[in-house]
C-alpha cells in the first residue's frame, strides 16, 4: 500500500512497527494474550493445596554407636579404642548390618584445674559408627556390640524401608491430588460455577519427615540374661500437591 493511501496516523503507526527490533516483536506476541478468551483463562482460576498423608509401619532401627577410651597416653588410648572399635566393626560385618559407616574418630586431651592452673591428666579418644538393622534384631545385636567392646549407645532411631516409603508416598500423592479436587467442586459448587480445566500442577512435598531419635545412656554392663527390648512404631510419609483451575 502506498503512503498516499494510508492516513498520518496509519502511516506513523506502520513506521513504528517496521522499527522494533524482531526479538521484540516476538516477546510481544509471546507474552501478550492473543484473544479475549486467553485474559479470562489468565484471570479466572481457583487455586487450591490439598493434604495426604499415609502411615506405615517401621521395621528398620537406626543406631549409632561407639567407643570410648580414657587413659593416661594418645597412644594407649588411640591403640585400645581402634582394638575395641575393630571388634565391633567386625560384629556388625558379621551380622549383614546396612548401610554401615564410620561417623565419628576423636582423640582429645583430658584436663584438670588445681589453683586456676590447667594441666593435661591424660587422653580420651573415641569411635563411632552408624548402621541400620532389621528392627526384631536390634535389642540382641546392641547387648551383642557392648560385650564386643562399644561403651556408647548414642542413638535409635525407626524408619520404613525405603520401598515401603516409595510406595507410601504414590498413596500421599494421591490423596493430596483427591484432597485438592474435592476442594474446588466444593467451592465451584457454592458459588455455582462450573470448573474448565487444571491449568497447573505443583508438588509442593511427598517426603517423610526425619525419624525421631531415642538415646540411651553409656553402656558399660548388660545383663547376661536380659536382652534389650527395642520397638518400633509408625512413620508418616506427607504429600501436599496445589492445583489452579480454571472455570
Amino acid at each position: 500500500m502506498s503512503r498516499a493511501a494510508l492516513s498520518g496516523s496509519q502511516f506513523r503507526a506502520a513506521k513504528f512497527w517496521q522499527s522494533l527490533p524482531l526479538a521484540l516483536l516476538l516477546f510481544v506476541t509471546l507474552v501478550l494474550p492473543a484473544s479475549a478468551q486467553e485474559k479470562e483463562k489468565l484471570w479466572r482460576t481457583l487455586t487450591v493445596s490439598g493434604r495426604g498423608m499415609e502411615s506405615i509401619p517401621t521395621t528398620l532401627s537406626l543406631v549409632n554407636l561407639g567407643v570410648e577410651i580414657q587413659g593416661k597416653t594418645a597412644q594407649e588410648v588411640q591403640q585400645e579404642a581402634a582394638k575395641r572399635s575393630s571388634a565391633v566393626v567386625a560384629l556388625l560385618k558379621s551380622r549383614n548390618v546396612e548401610k554401615l559407616e564410620t561417623t565419628g574418630i576423636r582423640l582429645n586431651p583430658v584436663y584438670s584445674y588445681t589453683n586456676n592452673v590447667q594441666r593435661i591428666t591424660g587422653y580420651a579418644a573415641s569411635n563411632t559408627v552408624s548402621f541400620r538393622i532389621v528392627t526384631e534384631k536390634a535389642g540382641t545385636l546392641l547387648d551383642d556390640a557392648v560385650k564386643a567392646g562399644a561403651t556408647q549407645i548414642n542413638g535409635v532411631s525407626f524408619i520404613a524401608s525405603d520401598e515401603a516409603i516409595a510406595a507410601a508416598r504414590q498413596v500421599a500423592l494421591k490423596e493430596a491430588t483427591q484432597d485438592a479436587q474435592q476442594q474446588a467442586d466444593a467451592v465451584f459448587s457454592a458459588l455455582g460455577l462450573k470448573s474448565k480445566e487444571i491449568v497447573t500442577i505443583q508438588v509442593n512435598n511427598a517426603s517423610a519427615p526425619p525419624p525421631p531419635v531415642f538415646l540411651r545412656a553409656q553402656a558399660t554392663k548388660v545383663a547376661e540374661d536380659v536382652s534389650t527390648p527395642v520397638v518400633g512404631g509408625e512413620q508418616e510419609v506427607e504429600a501436599s500437591v496445589t492445583l489452579q483451575i480454571s472455570y
